[in-house]
């Protein structure tokens, strides 16, 4: 059995709410073969582990804080109107990104969490992608990042970054594909009721 892997998701007020459901979903029903198949423990976590209010007013309850997480393997940092307006100015935030990023096997963004990526310099001389209505100020507010158009995804090896809202699963797919296989992405595609080519 391959080890378990701790998939972390950033949660925070105004988070969109498919940028941490959709990969939340994914990692958590994939599954491999044999007894303890299970290859990701998801867990949500928050700068001090309170309720947020994600966009439109969903109430969501992280598992945990900054300071009581476990060690993570995988980090996904969503967007929304949180990511880029408020915590993108959270000194917090940004330290606790730039702390996981030196110890995590991926750091992941979906939508317009990449610009918490990039205000970390996690995304400094890398490709990288977001929603393509904030595409160009990505470009022009981290000049050093090389931003991607037309694309669900963006794969610098241990970062990657989505386009908005549903390409975060996407994303989740093809990571998925890379850690384990294709057949392993089709078959929770499949369960999830995905069209999805990988």
């Amino acid at each position: 059995m391959t080890s378990q892997r701790t998939v972390g998701i950033l949660l925070f007020n105004e988070v969109e709410v498919l940028d941490f459901a959709g990969p939340f979903e994914v990692f958590s029903l994939t599954t491999l073969t044999g007894p303890k198949s299970k290859p990701f423990v998801v867990k949500t976590i928050s700068e001090n582990g309170e309720m947020i209010k994600a966009r439109n007013g969903l109430m969501v309850k992280p598992d945990y804080s900054f300071a009581s997480h476990p060690s993570l393997d995988i980090v996904i940092i969503p967007g929304g109107y949180g990511a880029e307006e408020i915590e993108v100015n959270n000194p917090n935030v940004i330290q606790w990104i730039q702390k996981q990023s030196s110890k995590a096997e991926f750091m992941i963004s979906v939508c317009t969490g990449a610009f918490l990526l990039a205000k970390a310099g996690i995304l400094d001389g890398k490709r990288a992608t977001t929603h393509w209505m904030d595409l160009d100020r990505l470009e022009q507010h981290f000049p050093s990042v090389s931003v991607q158009r037309n694309v669900k995804f963006a794969d610098e090896g241990s970062v990657l970054t989505s386009g908005g809202i549903s390409a975060g699963i996407n994303m989740s797919f093809h990571l998925i594909s890379r850690l384990y296989s294709k057949d392993v992405s089709m078959r929770t595609a499949k369960r999830m009721e995905y069209d999805i080519e990988l």
